[in-house]
């Protein structure tokens, strides 16, 4: 099974099937509408990108190079995760952004709610991994592809 080794921003151990987006992920766009109309699914609904549009992300291992778009980005995900709408991780081939990782330490902070979050994880690890194949995460930042 292919490995790959990232930093954990925020620890923690989940499995969930991947969702990839190869491009570069608008926080705001995509859980827009989830958030507005209280999706649980949380649907993307940036149709900006294609890999990912209409999909669930609740639940999912949201793989992407990195956050692009909105400075209300690193918001946009704590308000996901403090309404139960968030994926069940973020993995980021690329460091991830300040405010990405601002919202996702202050979801991990202020809510129940486990989403844990590793970047660096390098592009082979997004040329690799697809939509749908089944991701294992562990809390030092170890991304099992199975």
């Amino acid at each position: 099974m292919p490995t790959f080794q990232g930093r954990a921003v925020v620890p923690g151990s989940v499995k969930a099937q991947a969702l990839v987006s190869r491009q570069g992920f608008n926080t705001l766009a995509s859980f827009q509408k989830a958030l507005m109309f209280k999706d649980k699914s949380a649907k993307c609904s940036d149709q900006n990108n294609p890999d990912i549009y209409e999909k669930p992300m609740h639940g999912a291992a949201l793989c992407l190079p990195q956050t692009i778009g909105s400075t209300t980005g690193g918001m946009v995900l704590y308000c996901a995760a403090a309404l139960g709408q968030q994926p069940a991780c973020l993995l980021f081939s690329k460091p991830i952004d300040s405010l990405a990782a601002a919202g996702a330490i202050l979801a991990d902070v202020w809510t129940d709610v486990s989403m844990p979050v590793v970047d660096n994880l390098g592009e082979e690890f997004l040329a690799y991994v697809s939509t749908g194949a089944s991701v294992e995460v562990k809390p030092d930042g170890t991304v099992v592809i199975e």
